[in-house]
């Protein structure tokens, strides 16, 4: 590993041979994380939410299925403000809104804005794209119910870790042709390339030893979220001809998550392509960092920086 991580998230090691689970283990395991990740208790590794935003649980409506909203919001204004729309990571297969709430309520207080986080369908029973739809739609709608959510609809970002990175990096590129317009999109250790070269980077090989991370439930993700008949290339953002005409970006990543050239390699991307991107990689952070500030101390200036990223963007100020 290219450092050690911090002593905490050892604690987490993943020890699932996730490639060898059938469709019903990796459902059942689902479910077990998800349900610790939501609890209170849990909140010793996951982080207390801001106090000066509300959190709510709500739904949305599209064709053919109700997808659950976790909508953080900052008490005590009634002005229009703006939208950010986050996505969980979990590889597809897992995760849940709540293990982002101390992110997503910071952000919500501090930038401020409507953080609005979906509870996309997950892999096997709906493989990809269908989680990238969910995101999308829900975009939309959100826009198009600018005035129900009062949220400003041209001021809107989206933001996501690990798969739901991808999920984010996917909207803005589907949002630069189709819209709506997009101010920013922060991407937090994303996985960009869902293809069968997935794995071949240096950060995977020399990370493999990363404790929130395993190769085997990296290529698991792989296995339950890309159907065969679907070409993977179109969920990869790194593999795009091109990538021009996208929003501000930042990426952050963590020197220790095998996922971690998979974001600079994005940036040296939509750098070529003439697209405003910043990258910052955080030492002796591990895949997942942001979802366990009560382990890894480097959660707290990113998301200083995440939340400044945001603020720039959905509130410039005249003339800069």
């Amino acid at each position: 590993m290219r450092g050690k991580a911090p002593l905490g998230t050892r604690l987490l090691r993943d020890t699932l041979d996730w490639e060898a689970l059938t469709d019903e283990q990796v459902i059942a395991a689902r479910e077990k994380a998800n349900r610790v990740a939501s609890s209170r208790a849990a909140r010793i590794i996951t982080g207390l939410p801001d106090r000066r935003a509300r959190i709510e649980d709500t739904s949305v409506d599209l064709p053919g299925r109700r997808l659950t909203l976790r909508v953080h919001r900052p008490k005590g204004t009634g002005r229009k403000l703006p939208l950010v729309v986050s996505f969980h990571g979990g590889g597809f297969f897992a995760g849940t809104a709540a293990q982002n709430d101390w992110l997503n309520s910071h952000v919500a207080a501090r930038c401020p804005a409507v953080v609005v986080s979906v509870e996309y369908r997950l892999a096997p029973e709906h493989p990809l794209p269908q989680p990238i739809d969910d995101g999308y739609d829900t975009v939309v709608r959100l826009v198009e119910d600018a005035a129900r959510w009062g949220v400003d609809p041209a001021a809107v970002a989206v933001m996501g870790e690990s798969a739901g990175g991808t999920i984010a990096g996917l909207i803005a590129l589907r949002a630069r042709k189709d819209g709506p317009p997009l101010r920013a999109q922060a991407l937090i250790y994303p996985g960009t390339d869902w293809t069968e070269s997935m794995t071949e980077y240096p950060s995977v090989t020399e990370n493999a030893d990363n404790p929130t991370l395993s190769v085997s439930r990296l290529r698991a993700a792989r296995k339950v979220s890309v159907p065969p008949t679907l070409d993977p290339r179109g969920v990869s953002p790194l593999k795009f001809d091109n990538l021009a005409g996208l929003p501000p970006t930042l990426v952050v990543t963590a020197a220790l998550d095998p996922l971690a050239d998979q974001g600079s390699r994005y940036v040296e991307r939509l750098r070529g392509d003439g697209t405003d991107a910043r990258l910052t990689c955080y030492p002796r952070a591990t895949h997942t960092f942001l979802s366990i500030p009560g382990l890894v101390p480097a959660a707290r200036p990113a998301r200083r920086e995440l939340v400044a990223f945001l603020r720039s963007h959905l509130h410039p100020v005249p003339g800069s």
